[in-house]
C-alpha cells in the first residue's frame, strides 16, 4: 500500500525534485501508519484485498454498466408521454456483511431512477421511478457481483 500511495503522490505531483520524494515519503509513511494502526490494515488484510481486487473490478464494471443502462431508462422514462408510475419494492439479500449490505443499499442509490429507502438485516426497500426499474432489482449484475465477491472472502466488518 505504501508504494502504491507514493506511486499516486509522484503522479499527482506531475514532476521529480528531491523535495517532493521526501515530503511525499513522509506524508505516505504517516497515512501507512494510520491505516495500520487506526484501520488495522496489515499485511495480511492487504494481500487478502489484493487478491480479490478483480471481483472487486468486475463489481465495479458492472455497477458502471448498470449506471449508465438505467440513465438511459430515466431518460426514456421522463421523455416519455405516459406518466411514470412511481413504486416501493421491498427485497431480500443473501449478503450477510456489514459491508456488503451498505455497498449494495449505496449502489441502487447510485443507480438513476431507483432510491434505496430503508435497509435493515437483509431486506431493502426501494423507491422506483417507474414500475419498470422494480423488475429484475433483485437479481441484478452488481448484486450478484457483490454476493460472489462476499463470498470470496472480502473484508469483515
Amino acid at each position: 500500500m505504501f508504494l502504491l500511495l507514493f506511486a499516486f503522490w509522484l503522479l499527482l505531483n506531475g514532476r521529480w525534485t528531491l523535495e517532493i520524494a521526501l515530503t511525499g515519503l513522509f506524508v505516505c509513511g504517516l497515512v501507512r501508519l494510520f491505516c495500520w494502526r487506526v484501520l488495522d490494515m496489515g499485511l495480511k488484510r492487504e494481500l487478502r484485498l489484493l487478491r480479490q481486487a478483480p471481483r472487486l473490478l468486475s463489481f465495479l464494471l458492472s455497477l458502471l454498466g448498470a449506471i449508465c443502462a438505467s440513465a438511459g431508462h430515466t431518460i426514456r422514462v421522463i421523455w416519455s408521454p405516459r406518466k411514470p408510475e412511481p413504486c416501493l419494492v421491498s427485497f431480500r439479500s443473501e449478503l450477510r456483511s456489514a459491508w456488503g449490505r451498505v455497498l449494495l443499499a449505496n449502489s441502487i442509490t447510485l443507480t438513476p431512477g431507483t432510491i434505496t429507502v430503508d435497509q435493515r438485516e437483509d431486506r431493502y426497500l426501494v423507491h422506483c421511478l417507474d414500475r419498470s426499474f422494480a423488475e429484475g432489482l433483485e437479481n441484478a449484475g452488481p448484486k450478484r457481483k457483490l454476493e460472489r465477491l462476499e463470498k470470496g472472502g472480502a473484508p469483515r466488518g
